[in-house]
């Protein structure tokens, strides 16, 4: 899966949370300062060239929708991150976490629970 930048990822959350969204829609939920639409138009534009973003047209609007969903690009960029960073070992990923954000045992028992469970 083809990553995104931080600006397309931006744009992605704001349409995966409202599923389907016009320019302008997607403009009133980007927190100041708002891009110009002309920007968001382009950013759109690539999101539907790198087949992230579908669109259905009204005439002259256009409604955007997700084609990827928020959990598959999660879990690629995960993976991708992983294997960048941690020699492809989730336990060297997890152990990091548990060192920058000083989780407990406590922390760390309850989530080995959670994930028992699944």
């Amino acid at each position: 899966m083809k990553n995104l930048t931080k600006a397309e990822e931006q744009i992605m959350q704001v349409i995966w949370k409202l599923e389907k969204a016009f320019l302008r829609e997607i403009l009133d939920e980007l927190p100041a300062p708002k891009p110009h639409s002309n920007t968001v138009a382009t950013i759109i534009k690539i999101l539907t060239d790198k087949e992230f973003v579908g669109v259905t047209v009204f005439g002259r609007t256009h409604q955007y929708h997700p084609l990827v969903s928020k959990e598959v690009y999660s879990k690629s960029s995960m993976k991708s991150l992983v294997k960048g960073y941690f020699e492809g070992s989730f336990s060297n990923a997890v152990s990091f976490m548990v060192k920058e954000n000083n989780i407990s045992l406590d922390e760390l028992e309850l989530l080995l629970k959670q994930l028992k469970k699944k």
